[in-house]
């Protein structure tokens, strides 16, 4: 009896087995990034660890950048399912054809300013007349500091711009071939400090040439296509970002397993620096991800005077709010 018994429960077990349906398999989706691994990424490492993008039913995969525009470009090829780039890499690519659009205006206030050393005594946009700044030719703060000088009535002549590399622009200022720098509060400012030296900085939204910073794009086809992916990948995101607002330590640390040679300190206080950054006045109460079209409008009006932007789409057309939660 006690055979038959164990015989019919294997039986039954064997066809609740075969009923079951299968267990869906996770969306694979990767995120590039806009540069090397900083402050700026490192939410995205603390939601993978924390299994946030796996509750979602995402298999993520994270990639280092080399530069918004390269970003833009590689999304819009369709390598990457979504991209980490500046609103204004974005506009200008897409306003060429790029089939791209933000889901999520992640840093709504610009982190473009002019970071000198204290000593230097650079305290207002005034104190730049008869300075040297340290400058990349043809990167979106060189094309936007115009901006920058026009509203605060500096006069250009009696500033000197220094054409060096990228890398090159924390040294020039570090060896005072440079009095300042054109370069991120949330990058170049932390890079020097890192080295022992005191900074500081101006940053251009506070002095009358904001625009939106960060976004995160996906193809029109893949918004389309697949939105159900996009607002489970957006859920995830402002998930991470609300994580590493509440533990940046956490953040760090899980960036750390990834990239062991991150300096931890410096990571940390750029990431800090990022998430004062989320909001714009026009954003603030909104959930992180949430983009104003005042804001977009504005940063539209700056590309057109001062980048050479060329569209007739209101700037509605490159975000949307669509997968951020009411």
């Amino acid at each position: 009896m006690l055979t038959r018994i164990l015989a019919a429960a294997a039986l039954a077990a064997a066809a609740c087995a075969v009923a079951a349906p299968p267990a869906a398999a996770a969306d694979a989706v990767s995120l590039r990034f806009n540069w090397y691994l900083g402050g700026l990424h490192v939410p995205y490492y603390l939601g993978k660890e924390n299994g946030y993008f796996k509750a979602e039913g995402i298999d993520i995969t994270l990639n280092e950048g080399r530069g918004s525009a390269n970003t833009v470009q590689v999304v819009a090829a369709g390598s990457d399912t979504f991209g980490m780039a500046d609103a204004g890499s974005l506009m200008l690519l897409a306003s060429k054809g790029a089939d791209v659009k933000a889901v999520m205006s992640l840093l709504n206030t610009s982190g473009f300013s002019v970071i000198s050393l204290a000593e230097t005594g650079i305290k207002t946009p005034k104190d730049l007349e008869g300075k040297k700044l340290a400058v990349t030719a043809g990167d979106a703060l060189t094309q936007l500091f115009p901006a920058f000088v026009k509203h605060n009535k500096l006069d250009m002549a009696k500033i000197s711009l220094v054409q060096v590399d990228p890398a090159g622009k924390v040294v020039s200022v570090l060896e005072k071939k440079a009095d300042a720098l054109l370069g991120g509060i949330d990058d170049q400012y932390f890079l020097i400090e890192a080295k022992g030296a005191k900074p500081a900085g101006l940053r251009f939204a506070d002095n009358g040439a904001n625009t939106v910073g960060m976004t995160i794009l996906a193809k029109d086809e893949t918004i389309k296509a697949k939105p159900d992916m996009v607002r489970r990948f957006v859920k995830a995101s402002i998930r991470s970002w609300e994580a590493a607002k509440k533990d940046p330590d956490a953040a760090v640390a899980a960036a750390l397993k990834t990239k062991p040679d991150l300096n931890k300190e410096s990571t940390k206080k750029q990431l800090v620096m990022d998430i004062s950054l989320l909001p714009s006045p026009a954003t603030k109460g909104k959930p992180i991800g949430w983009g104003a079209a005042s804001d977009w409008e504005a940063t539209k009006k700056l590309l057109a005077e001062y980048r050479d932007l060329k569209t007739d789409k209101p700037a509605t057309a490159f975000f949307t709010n669509d997968f951020v939660p009411k």
